[in-house]
Order: C-alpha cells, then sequence, then structure tokens
C-alpha cells in the first residue's frame, strides 16, 4: 500500500511540474525575451531541483519525485515557449 502512494505522489510532482510550468510560461513570461533562449528549460529545471530537493526529507516525497518534477519543470518550459512561438507566427 505505502509503495502505491509513493507512485501516486511521483506521477502527480511530474504532471503538476509540467502543468505549472507550462502556464506560468504562456501566462507570466510571454513577454520575457530570456525564455526564448535554448537554456531556458535546463536553466528551470535546475532550480525546480533546488527548491524540490529538500523536501525529500518528508517521508512520503522521496528524490524519485523531486527528480520527476523537475523533469516536468522543464519540459513544460520547452513545451510553454514553443506554444509562444506558435501562437506569435503570423497566419
Amino acid at each position: 500500500m505505502w509503495e502505491l502512494l509513493q507512485v501516486g505522489v511521483i506521477a502527480a510532482a511530474g504532471v503538476f511540474g509540467f502543468v505549472a510550468a507550462r502556464r506560468f510560461v504562456r501566462g507570466r513570461l510571454r513577454f520575457v525575451d530570456a525564455v526564448y533562449s535554448p537554456a531556458a528549460p535546463f536553466i528551470a529545471a535546475v532550480m525546480a531541483a533546488i527548491v524540490a530537493w529538500p523536501l525529500a526529507a518528508l517521508p512520503i516525497i522521496t528524490q524519485t519525485a523531486s527528480a520527476l518534477f523537475a523533469i516536468g519543470v522543464g519540459m513544460g518550459t520547452s513545451t510553454g515557449v514553443r506554444d509562444l512561438k506558435r501562437l506569435a507566427l503570423p497566419r
């Protein structure tokens, strides 16, 4: 039972990181030129890992959940930037 709960937390952390980062990039960072840099998803993922890593000390959150959260943030940032580029193209 405990393992199933941990798998759910790990999956939720990844999905939450992806959705939150994509929404933040599309909504708030729309006019920031630095987000269009190829290094932006990597920087976002590293910063998310630094923020989430101390939470791995809690019994329900593992280091895997922290790492998957960081990967989700990086992928969400990348997807949000790609969405912004697609919306900015004239039709």
